[in-house]
């Protein structure tokens, strides 16, 4: 991998290699764009097949969390931290207190927080050492667990998913293939179940489709089985890059709208989508309530407020929509326009009182 290269492509303003040889901590952290303001974006934890695969992925979810931190109108940039080791072994209190150190020597630049493989404790631990960290316990003054509130923000994304399919938001009695039932997507079962909508699930956990099965009355399919569904919606919420060439033929929904993150292996799978006259609510921004969540802590966490801005996901979204009707894009390039438009328009305007400041200090060397 040519790094420099890479971070030129898409320009990437810094990445961050962390070593603590006692605690055994192998750290990755990458700061995408500080534009709209300090990079946040959680630190997750996985067993990486090499350093290179590691430093890739923390620099392409760092640019992911610029966008989606942008699309929710957060005045935040995008960054993103990877801790190579195996979360169920690995773990000890002197790693995270490490990481918590090296976060604090960034002096502000980069704000963490719980994502794959991490907890609300070991965000405590960072915390031990820094400020610069979200999502700890709720017992700390936080918001705890993010979860239920990603899980109420994609069930509102949904909604304007399916009043852009079908001319009503109402879930009543529309049949839903969920892909994953894991913690965000549970809860999101049951405001669509508390709604009446049918649901059709799977999941590599056994235990997990038999609990979604037993509260929900859901009908449970293998694994491979739920891109076939005779369904109105497609929820995925588990792997990444699961919408490409084998799946999308075999898709007999109007929308796909779910929690998990990059499910557009490549670019063109949204083309597509939007040549089938599928509905895709990117995943960046639907998914973002878990974010809007914990970036609500840096200003004194309150909750109403808090869901208050989960619920703009739901505008974000007719936005989004109304700009792929328009210009007759798809909606996965509408979401990154209205992005990238954000971001040019706070750059400018930073440009324009820097430019001023330059002037006026023109002016005083000139007297």
């Amino acid at each position: 991998m040519e790094i420099f290269k890479y971070m030129d492509k898409y320009d990437y303003e810094q990445l961050v290699i962390c070593n603590d040889k006692a605690s055994g901590l192998k750290a990755i952290i990458a700061i995408h764009d500080t534009t709209l303001g300090p990079a946040l974006g959680g630190a997750r934890m996985w067993t990486y097949d090499s350093e290179e695969e590691a430093i890739e992925d923390a620099l392409r979810l760092a640019r992911g969390m610029t966008y989606k931190n942008a699309a929710a109108g957060l005045n935040l940039g995008g960054g993103k931290a990877v801790i190579i080791g195996d979360p169920k072994k690995d773990k000890n209190d002197e790693m995270f207190r490490a990481f918590g150190r090296f976060i604090e020597g960034l002096n502000g630049r980069y704000i963490t927080a719980e994502d794959v493989g991490t907890t609300e404790f070991d965000m405590d631990l960072i915390n031990l050492e820094t400020d610069y960290v979200t999502g700890v316990s709720a017992g700390a003054g936080s918001s705890g667990n993010p979860s239920p509130v990603t899980a109420y923000g994609i069930y509102l994304g949904m909604k304007a998913a399916a009043k852009e399919a079908f001319g009503t938001d109402s879930l009543k009695d529309k049949t839903i293939a969920v892909q994953g039932v894991g913690h965000v997507a549970y809860t999101l079962c049951e405001h669509l179940h508390a709604e009446g909508a049918k649901l059709i699930i799977t999941d590599i956990n056994e235990e997990a489709v038999q609990r979604a099965v037993n509260a929900f009355g859901a009908k449970a399919v293998g694994i491979g089985e739920i891109y076939s569904q005779e369904a109105d919606i497609f929820a995925p919420c588990a792997l990444g890059a699961i919408i490409n060439d084998e799946t999308i033929p075999q898709l007999k929904v109007k929308v796909i709208a779910g929690s998990a993150n990059n499910q557009l292996k490549d670019a063109e799978h949204g083309d597509k989508l939007h040549e089938m006259g599928i509905v895709y609510a990117p995943d960046y921004v639907i998914n973002s309530g878990g974010v809007i969540n914990v970036a609500d802590e840096l200003d004194g966490y309150n909750r109403e407020r808090a869901m208050k801005r989960v619920e703009g996901i739901y505008n974000a979204l007719e936005k989004i929509f109304a700009i792929s009707k328009e210009k007759n894009i798809p909606t996965h390039i509408a979401a990154d326009h209205l992005a990238e438009e954000r971001i040019a328009r706070v750059a400018k305007t930073r440009s324009t009182f820097l430019q001023k400041e330059k002037s006026v200090l023109s002016r005083k060397n000139q007297q």
